[in-house]
């Protein structure tokens, strides 16, 4: 089993409401994020990232948690099994200038065609069976007021 580690992004806007993104690979929702690469800090991979899926500039960001261990584990559809260890951020950016005039999408085309959607959510309006597997147990964090900054 390998280990990857990832860097991602939870990014709100003046109501609250958190950005997803809609994979292409297979069409879950998700927090904007993923792999490091060799030389990066965490938080330049989350950065790279969010410029990579939105097209938006983090300004700013804080560590909000970190997830290992058994909930963390996942097999892709080819069979090759891999545990994450997920940097999350709360960050902040220029979603403003992006925004289109429904209020809740961000209107951006990544040149690797990962993003099918991005769009703001009230938290309590996002179905868990929708989101991305590996990121399940973060909704169900923040659906429940956790805090602690390591979480397995």
């Amino acid at each position: 089993m390998r280990i990857v580690v990832t860097g991602g992004a939870i990014i709100r806007d003046g109501q609250g409401r958190i950005l997803l993104q809609q994979r292409s690979d297979y069409g879950d929702w998700g927090l904007p994020g993923g792999g490091m690469d060799p030389g990066e800090t965490i938080q330049e991979t989350m950065i790279r990232e969010v410029i990579e899926e939105t097209g938006l500039t983090v300004e700013r960001c804080e560590l909000y948690a970190v997830y290992t261990g058994p909930r963390m584990q996942y097999t892709y559809p080819d069979g090759n099994q891999v545990v994450f260890v997920m940097f999350l951020f709360h960050a902040w950016t220029n979603h403003e200038e992006h925004v289109a005039d429904d209020g809740v999408t961000i209107n951006f085309q990544d040149d690797r065609g990962e993003s099918l959607k991005l769009r703001f959510w009230d938290l309590t309006d996002i179905a868990l069976e929708r989101i991305n597997q590996v990121q399940r147990p973060v909704f169900e964090d923040l659906l429940q007021g956790k805090t602690e900054l390591l979480r397995s």
